[in-house]
């Protein structure tokens, strides 16, 4: 079992305490954020947002952290938006909210991002996950895009990331029914990497992290940010964007020690440089 100590940053501006998440260090280089709203399934309210996206941009600047794992509880990773919460928006409401911009702040972390789900990822958790890089599922986690039974669509990019990862006509099929899929078929549909026996989803996630947090950072940073140029950028460009990456790393520190070590027969202690 992994020994988890609290860590609890000083907070941006922004956020001045943290309520509805808790920070932890399981293991060097490894933060923990866990969502803590288990009343309400984890709904995602503003102000746990406002939360996770503050704890990610310090973290994005922190050296000590290489790799971020989110969570949420046994029953839930999280249910979805808090819907008594977007009640009372009307449209200006709407047009002013500063969700989009926790949203993109979430969406612009440049480490490694996992997700470690049980129970519900549903609405906006279903989101939130999809934000991940990697998406560890419990045997009984079930994701789902359920907006429309409200009357509404998803509003974090559902649509677009769910298409994305599993395909048009599942995606179709989720969105405009409502209906979720269990974790086999989102294995099977290419939206998560592995499945496990949700006693076991926290601790593999963790697991996989501490591994991540072993590799080079600046060679993790460059990785991902190729990897996610793929949807965003034409073959000949994301093939472009891959080689100028390629030829920076040549220039680091970290690659000349990852070489070295493999010719020494060594582990390799790599510095981020």
């Amino acid at each position: 079992m992994y020994h988890i100590a609290d860590h609890r940053p000083e907070a941006p501006n922004t956020v001045e305490n943290y309520r509805d998440i808790r920070l932890q260090t399981p293991s060097d280089g490894v933060l923990l954020i866990t969502l803590q709203r288990p009343e309400v399934l984890n709904a995602l309210r503003s102000a746990l947002l406002a939360e996770l996206a503050a704890a990610l941009t310090q973290a994005a600047g922190d050296e000590a952290v290489r790799c971020v794992v989110l969570s949420g509880d046994r029953r839930a990773f999280a249910a979805g938006a808090d819907i008594r919460e977007l009640a009372e928006l009307d449209a200006i409401g709407v047009l002013k909210d500063r969700r989009p911009q926790y949203w993109q702040a979430i969406r612009h972390f440049p480490k490694p991002l996992l997700a470690a789900v049980n129970g519900y990822a549903l609405g906006g958790g279903c989101e939130l996950a999809m934000h991940a890089d990697i998406i560890i599922a419990g045997a009984d986690a079930r994701f789902g895009q359920p907006e429309i039974r409200l009357g509404t669509l998803p509003g974090a990019g559902g649509t677009q990331r769910l298409v994305r990862s599993v395909g048009k006509s599942l995606a179709m099929k989720m969105v405009l029914s409502g209906e979720p899929i269990d974790a086999q078929t989102a294995l099977a549909a290419g939206l998560v990497a592995e499945v496990t026996v949700p006693e076991l989803t926290l601790e593999r996630t963790l697991e996989l992290a501490r591994s991540l947090a072993a590799r080079p950072p600046l060679a993790l940073r460059l990785a991902k940010e190729c990897v996610l140029k793929s949807y965003e950028l034409p073959l000949e460009g994301a093939l472009d964007a891959e080689r100028k990456a390629f030829a920076l790393l040549a220039a680091s520190a970290d690659r000349r020690e990852g070489i070295a070590a493999f010719l020494d027969k060594r582990q390799p202690n790599f510095l981020g440089a």
